[in-house]
């Protein structure tokens, strides 16, 4: 484990692992980056270490394909000394080999909620022999509207199983959901309501909109901000940056739904990789991006839900780890950031001054930044 930079357990692992050991059913919740990932994979390695290969044991449920993918490679990193083996099952690549991979009983199974009812529909998926099913999480579930897709799911599982449930916060439907598909649950709530982990350093710049684009160049000219992600509202928005980005000589590549899954996989690879030192995102990856040493966030919107403030600065600070989160605020977003501080429980410093160099030439007619449209379950984009 040591090969892997594990030293001693987080304390979602040492809550967690003893119970779903044990074969009991699990309640977590705790923060971004805390280490739930081998909090739930190291016991399933362990108990399948003692069962027949050739049947998929676990499903483990995830939002996104990002996130999907991400828990997959954790998996299989530690699995490495073991048979176990691991795949990923999600949308915008290739049907044949995933089915293939039901077909050859692929011990652990890490599936979007949308591609892996297609399988179910088509035949191709067969969970008769699921002992253990994991849903990662499941808020975001909630936030995207795959609650629906979760309940067809269950009822093609065995009856008899153990549950291992995740969730960053613990709303009143998940509760409810937890309630119907857990017997006898260990609790565990180590999560901080509304708050991002202790090792981020939160800077708050007020901005003009037509500016935001100008603040990024400049702080980028600090070479300590060695690799950072822009979060933007809009696909629309993160082009743009992306392409102004560009123009200044700045390594950038994007990741939102308007592009393929394989220009999303190359895009994340090769940040991880440093062939990027700026990744422009939107929301559908604040909680599928595991880069352990990624220094910088940069809210370059305000998301218009607190919860997305907590998960998109979540991706610095993993695993104990210090980190930046730094956040543009312009006059239009100031109703959104009010409740970022009130779901925070405290007022966050904005006595630093934007560090702009004098006003370039303006387009005439510089685009806005587009209403954002308010979250509904039915109507989120849903990863396949």
């Amino acid at each position: 484990m040591r090969d892997l930079g594990f030293t001693e357990p987080t304390p979602v692992q040492l809550a967690a692992i003893p119970p779903a050991l044990a074969g009991k059913d699990v309640l977590a919740s705790a923060a971004t980056g805390s280490g739930k990932s081998a909090a739930f994979g190291l016991p399933l390695l362990q108990k399948l270490a003692d069962l027949p290969r050739g049947r998929t044991h676990v499903l483990i449920l995830a939002p996104t394909r990002e996130l999907a993918a991400q828990i997959a490679e954790h998996l299989q990193a530690l699995a490495r000394y073991t048979k176990v083996r691991v795949a990923a099952v999600y949308g915008g690549v290739g049907f044949s080999p995933q089915a293939s991979a039901f077909r050859r009983g692929t011990d652990i199974i890490v599936a979007t909620p949308g591609r892996l009812l297609d399988h179910l529909t088509q035949g191709t998926a067969n969970l008769d022999g699921v002992t253990t099913l994991v849903l990662d999480e499941a808020d975001r579930m909630l936030d995207m509207g795959f609650l629906p897709d979760v309940r067809r799911i269950l009822r093609n599982l065995p009856a008899q199983r153990q549950t291992l449930f995740f969730s960053a916060t613990i709303p009143a439907p998940i509760a409810a959901l937890s309630k119907e598909i857990l017997h006898d649950a260990v609790r565990i709530n180590l999560a901080t309501p509304g708050a991002p982990a202790s090792g981020v350093s939160q800077t708050i710049y007020s901005i003009d909109q037509l500016r935001k684009a100008d603040l990024l160049i400049e702080l980028l000219k600090d070479n300590t901000i060695y690799s950072a992600i822009a979060f933007t509202r809009t696909k629309a928005r993160a082009n743009r940056l992306a392409a102004r980005l560009e123009k200044h000589n700045v390594k950038v590549d994007r990741i939102h739904g308007d592009r393929s899954q394989a220009q999303r996989t190359r895009a994340l690879e090769d940040f991880k990789l440093g062939k990027s030192r700026v990744l422009v995102a939107t929301d559908i990856a604040a909680r599928g991006i595991d880069i352990a040493a990624l220094g910088h966030v940069v809210n370059y919107d305000v998301p218009m839900v607190a919860e997305d403030y907590v998960h998109r600065v979540g991706r610095t600070a993993r695993m104990k780890a210090t980190g930046d989160a730094i956040t543009f605020v312009a006059p239009d977003e100031e109703k959104y950031f009010a409740q970022i501080e009130r779901a925070l429980g405290r007022r966050l410093d904005r006595s630093k001054n934007p560090p702009l160099p004098p006003p370039s030439a303006q387009p005439a007619h510089a685009p806005p930044a587009q209403r954002p449209r308010r979250r509904s379950f039915g109507s989120a984009s849903r990863s396949r």
